[in-house]
């Protein structure tokens, strides 16, 4: 423990919150440094990062859907977990080098996992941050991160309930006592919102998008809850009968109906949530109600449709994007205080 409190003056101690779509780093009293895309851009049939290492995060993201045959664009997680090793080693080893620059010691790194994965995709997380260039890695469930980051009460004996949805997953968890006292996970999020589109508009209109241009569509007029004043947007793509360009106008319903069945997903996963709390801190909810983040809970009327399905308050954390980075960051300033916690998760304490 000396040692580390040692190599900490030399090093910048970093929490990640790796995400399915997005990674970011936060560094003790700096906030967040980095905020890019989990994709890299590699040689076709090799595990070669294109531009000297160097085409990871933004640069790689410019070249999803548009890469020649020579050249893939990969996304090395998948519903919060790593599907590629290898890649996945080499996009924390740049973002590390990035945020940590030639430091004379290695950084202790803390990063936040979907509280759903298993121990192999765990030990899958360690060892490939150790081989990225980490001293030490500490990971953390992302509702206790979210809960932290959001500076929810989650020490005290009352009723904290999160519903983070991300990229690849949704965590909904209810936290008391710095623990989590009820959690469920489901391997629904932004991605499968934008795929819903995708398919709706194949189906519908026979025509194919890219993943990027769904996820605009998302953003632009994409909602849970009828509008007040509803959105239409022109979209182009490839027509799937003639192969040729063609670009049609969609309007928010259609695509509220598209996003229908992941977002009942969301909502009976929050509704099972519930029914597994105790009394005590189902009654703390009336008060307290619910906080939502990630950027999946962005979309318009989100609150509002999970307000209407069970009855609580419902509220987004303030920068709800960054939220779980935030809180990986005060996790690694107070390790001694989480002691307890990470105990019970089966990881070694040293």
């Amino acid at each position: 423990m000396l040692l580390d409190t040692v190599f900490g003056w030399f090093s910048e101690d970093m929490g990640i919150d790796l995400g399915t779509c997005t990674t970011l780093v936060c560094v003790r009293n700096e906030g967040i440094v980095l905020n890019e895309p989990s994709v890299v851009a590699v040689r076709k049939g090799t595990n070669t990062v294109l531009n000297n290492g160097e085409a990871v995060g933004l640069v790689a993201r410019e070249m999803l859907g548009k890469t020649p045959g020579s050249i893939t664009a990969i996304r090395p997680l998948k519903d919060g977990v790593i599907s590629d090793f290898e890649i996945t080693e080499k996009m924390l080893g740049y973002f590390i080098r990035k945020v940590h620059g030639r430091g004379l010691v290695r950084p202790r790194v803390v990063i936040a996992v979907p509280s759903g994965i298993t121990a192999v995709e765990r030990r899958a997380v360690i060892d490939s941050a150790e081989r990225a260039g980490a001293r030490k890695v500490y990971l953390v469930d992302e509702p206790m991160a979210a809960g932290i980051g959001a500076a929810l009460p989650i020490t005290e004996p009352t009723a904290s309930m999160i519903v983070d949805i991300g990229g690849g997953t949704s965590e909904v968890a209810i936290m008391s006592l710095a623990d989590i006292s009820t959690c469920e996970s489901i391997r629904i999020g932004g991605d499968d919102f934008d795929e819903a589109l995708i398919n709706h508009l194949k189906r519908t209109y026979n025509l194919l998008v890219g993943e990027p241009r769904a996820e605009q569509v998302k953003i632009q007029i994409g909602s849970a809850v009828p509008l007040e004043q509803e959105l239409t947007m022109e979209i182009a793509g490839r027509d799937t009968i003639s192969g040729l360009p063609r670009k049609i106008v969609i309007t928010s319903e259609e695509i509220r109906e598209a996003l229908r069945e992941p977002i009942a997903a969301i909502i009976e996963t929050v509704m099972r949530t519930l029914e597994k709390a105790e009394p005590e801190l189902a009654a703390d909810l009336i008060e307290n109600g619910m906080h939502l983040c990630g950027g999946g809970s962005l979309l318009r009327g989100m609150d509002s449709i999970l307000s209407n399905a069970t009855g609580l308050k419902v509220v987004h954390v303030e920068d709800p994007i960054s939220c779980v980075a935030r809180g990986t960051s005060v996790y690694l300033e107070n390790l001694d205080l989480w002691k307890d916690t990470m105990d019970q998760t089966g990881y070694s304490w040293d």
